[in-house]
C-alpha cells in the first residue's frame, strides 16, 4: 500500500508521461488521460488486489478492470507501466506500428493487463457484467471494476448492461463513471445531458457513490475503500467520479480541445514545468 502523498507523486509522473507520450506519437487522447489519471493511479496500486506478475486472462482469484472508453490509453499503459505489468521504457512504443501499446487496448499481441479491445463505446459495462457472473458461478469473491466516460453514456448498450446488472443483483460489479462533462465535440450538457445521473442509476436499482473531487487522491481514495464495502449487498454500485478533462496542466483543463489532440513540441515543456514532481522519465 502506498501513502497518499506517494500516490499523488506517482499520478503527478503518470500526467507526465501521458503528455510525453502522446506529443512524441503526434497522436492520441491526453485530454480524459490526465484528469483521470488520480483514479487509475489510486485503483492499481492500493484498491484493488492483483498481482502483475501473475496475470492471466481469465482473471481467476484476482479483481478485473474492464476500461470502456479505450481512447484513453495514455493513462491506462502508463499506469500498467508504472505498476509493474510491462518495462517503463516500452512506453516508448506508443502507437508505432506493430507495438503492444495501440492507441486503443488490443490483445492481439497479449499486453498483460489488457483483457479486451476497447474504444468502440458502450460495450465495456456488458463485458464487466459477463466477469461478474463469471466469478459468481467459480466463487471467486473478487470484484469486478469497469471506467466509462460520461459521454460514453449516450450510448443504449451502457443502459441495457445497467438494467440487467441491477435485476440480476450483480453485487461484485463497480462502475465508475469520469464525469468531466467533455466530450470530443461539445460538452456533454450541450450534446445530450445526463440529468440526474445519481437517480438514474438508482433508478434501475444500484447502489451511487459521488467522488466530488476525482482529482483530489484522498477523496479518490475514499471514495472507492466505500464503494468496495457496498459491494456484496445484493446491487452493482457505480461511482460518479468527478474530474477536469486535462487536469495538472492549466492550459489544458476545462476543454474538449485536449480530448484527442495532443500537445505542439514548443507546448510540451511548458506543461511538464506544471508536473515538477518527476520520479523518472522514460
Amino acid at each position: 500500500m502506498k501513502t497518499t502523498q506517494e500516490l499523488q507523486q506517482i499520478a503527478t509522473q503518470v500526467r507526465r508521461d501521458i503528455l510525453r507520450m502522446t506529443t512524441n506519437a503526434k497522436s492520441g487522447h491526453p485530454g480524459g488521460s490526465l484528469g483521470t489519471a488520480d483514479w487509475f493511479v489510486a485503483m492499481n496500486f492500493n484498491i484493488m488486489e492483483f498481482d502483475p506478475a501473475k496475470f492471466t486472462m481469465d482473471g481467476a482469484g484476482e479483481d478485473m478492470l474492464f476500461v470502456s472508453q479505450g481512447h484513453i490509453t495514455p493513462v491506462i499503459y502508463s499506469t500498467m507501466a508504472r505498476r509493474g505489468f510491462f518495462p517503463v521504457d516500452e512506453l516508448k512504443t506508443f502507437r508505432k506500428f506493430g507495438t503492444r501499446l495501440q492507441g486503443h487496448p488490443s490483445t492481439e499481441h497479449g499486453l498483460p493487463g489488457i483483457r479486451m479491445a476497447s474504444g468502440s463505446l458502450g460495450q465495456g459495462l456488458s463485458v464487466g457484467v459477463g466477469a461478474a457472473l463469471g466469478k459468481k458461478m467459480t466463487g471467486d469473491k473478487h470484484l469486478v471494476y469497469t471506467m466509462h466516460g460520461d459521454g460514453e453514456l449516450e450510448e443504449g448498450q451502457i443502459w441495457e448492461a445497467a438494467m440487467f446488472a441491477g435485476a440480476k443483483k450483480v453485487d461484485n460489479l463497480i462502475a465508475t463513471i469520469d464525469y468531466n462533462n467533455q466530450q470530443i465535440d461539445a460538452t456533454v450538457d450541450e450534446v445530450m445531458t445526463l440529468g440526474d445521473l445519481k437517480a438514474k442509476f438508482e433508478s434501475f436499482l444500484w447502489k451511487v457513490v459521488v467522488i466530488d473531487n476525482g482529482n483530489d487522491m484522498q477523496q479518490v481514495l475514499d471514495g472507492m475503500a466505500k464503494a468496495k464495502a457496498m459491494s456484496g449487498q445484493g446491487s452493482p454500485v457505480c461511482v460518479i467520479l468527478t474530474t477536469k478533462m486535462g487536469y495538472g496542466v492549466d492550459f489544458m483543463q476545462d476543454t474538449n480541445k485536449y480530448h484527442g489532440a495532443v500537445l505542439s513540441a514548443d507546448d510540451l515543456p511548458k506543461a511538464l514545468a506544471q508536473l515538477t514532481e518527476t520520479l523518472g522519465d522514460f
